[in-house]
C-alpha cells in the first residue's frame, strides 16, 4: 500500500502523458482544459487504491482510473452548462471560456472516451467493468435530473434527496472502488461490500459538499459559495431547515427559494442565517457523520488485513475533515 498523494501522483503523471492536443481544437482543447483544472482527484485514487488493496498492482487499474475522471469530468462541464455555473475550481467554466456548443460536444465526446478506455482490459475484465459503468453512468443521469425536478418542487422528502445525491455522487464513487475490485479479481463478497463502503463515503462527501457550498471559505471551496441557494436547490441544508422552522422562518425560506435576484448576497445571507438558527447545519454535520460510520461498518466486513482497513479508514476521515 503507497500514501494517498503517492496515488494521486502517480495518476497524475499518467494524466500528463494522454494526447489530448488532437484536431479539431475546439473540441479537444476544452477536454485537456476541464482535466487540468485540478480537483481533488478523488474517484481515480479509489480505483488505484482498491486494486492494491486486494493486492494487484494499482498501474493496472490506471486506464479505468482515467475513465472515472473523464466521465466526472464529462459530467461537470454538462453540470455547469445546466446551473449557468461562471466558475469551476475557481476558474472559468468550459461554456463560459468557448461558448455552451463547445461544452455540449466535448463532453459528449469525454463520454465517449471514457468508455475507450476500458478497451485495455481483457474480454471478461472488460465486459465487468462496461456493465458497471454503463449503470453508474445511466444512474448519474436520472440523478441529475432528479436535481432539477427538485428546483421547481416545494415537496422534495429527505428520502427523496439521498436518493437523487446517491445517483448523483455517490454511486461513481462507489463504482470507482469497485472497479478496482474487479480488476483485482478478488471476491463476490470483497467487490460488494467495498461498493457499499464507497457508497455510504459517497454520500457523506455530497452532504459535505452541500454544508460547504453555504458555508465553505471561497478561498479554499473553488467553487461560486451560496452557489445553491442561488439556484434554489433543495439541499439537505434546505430541508431540514423547512422541517425545523417555525412558521415565520419556513414562509421566508420558501419564499427566499421561488425568486432569482440579481443581488445574491442579501439572499445567500438571509438563507444561512436560517439554516443556522433552525438546527439544519448542526443537522448536516450529524448526518455526515452517519453516513461515514455507516462507511466504516462495511469497511470492518472486508476480507484484508487490519493495516489495510486502517488506511481506508484514515482516508475516510480525512476526507470527512476537508474544508474544500
Amino acid at each position: 500500500m503507497l500514501p494517498i498523494n503517492e496515488y494521486q501522483e502517480q495518476f497524475l503523471l499518467h494524466l500528463e502523458s494522454q494526447n489530448f492536443n488532437k484536431e479539431p481544437r475546439n473540441l479537444y482543447q476544452p477536454v485537456d482544459y476541464i482535466l487540468q483544472l485540478g480537483g481533488k482527484r478523488l474517484r481515480p485514487i479509489l480505483t488505484l487504491m482498491t486494486a492494491d488493496i486486494f493486492d494487484v498492482d494499482y498501474k493496472l487499474a490506471l486506464p479505468a482510473a482515467m475513465a472515472v475522471e473523464v466521465f466526472h469530468n464529462f459530467s461537470l462541464i454538462h453540470d455547469d452548462i445546466m446551473d449557468d455555473a461562471p466558475l469551476r475550481r475557481g476558474q472559468v467554466t468550459v461554456h463560459e471560456k468557448w461558448n455552451i456548443n463547445t461544452g455540449i460536444l466535448s463532453g459528449d465526446a469525454m463520454l465517449i472516451l471514457a468508455y475507450q478506455y476500458f478497451e485495455n482490459y481483457q474480454p471478461k475484465t472488460f465486459r465487468k467493468l462496461a456493465k458497471l459503468f454503463s449503470k453508474t453512468a445511466l444512474e448519474v443521469c436520472e440523478g441529475q435530473q432528479y436535481d432539477v425536478d427538485f428546483e421547481t418542487r416545494n415537496d422534495v422528502t429527505i428520502t427523496e434527496y439521498l436518493k437523487m445525491i446517491e445517483y448523483k455522487t455517490a454511486v461513481l464513487v462507489a463504482a470507482a472502488m469497485k472497479m478496482g475490485a474487479i480488476i483485482a479479481q478478488t471476491s463476490k463478497e470483497n467487490s460488494k461490500l467495498i461498493y457499499d463502503f464507497g457508497l455510504n463515503l459517497g454520500l457523506a462527501f455530497q452532504l459535505q459538499d452541500d454544508y460547504l457550498d453555504a458555508f465553505g471559505d471561497p478561498k479554499t471551496f473553488g467553487k461560486q459559495v451560496g452557489g445553491d441557494i442561488i439556484e434554489n436547490k433543495k439541499t439537505y441544508l434546505y430541508l431540514k431547515a423547512i422541517e425545523f422552522s417555525k412558521t415565520d422562518e419556513k414562509e421566508l425560506l420558501t419564499q427566499l427559494f421561488s425568486v432569482r435576484l440579481e443581488d445574491n448576497e442579501s439572499k445567500i445571507n438571509a438563507v444561512k442565517e436560517i439554516f443556522n438558527s433552525t438546527g439544519a447545519s448542526a443537522a448536516t454535520q450529524k448526518a455526515i457523520q452517519e453516513f461515514t460510520l455507516k462507511a466504516f461498518e462495511k469497511l470492518e466486513k472486508l476480507d484484508i488485513s487490519i493495516d489495510k482497513k486502517a488506511m481506508l479508514k484514515d482516508f475516510g476521515e480525512n476526507l470527512m475533515g476537508r474544508n474544500k
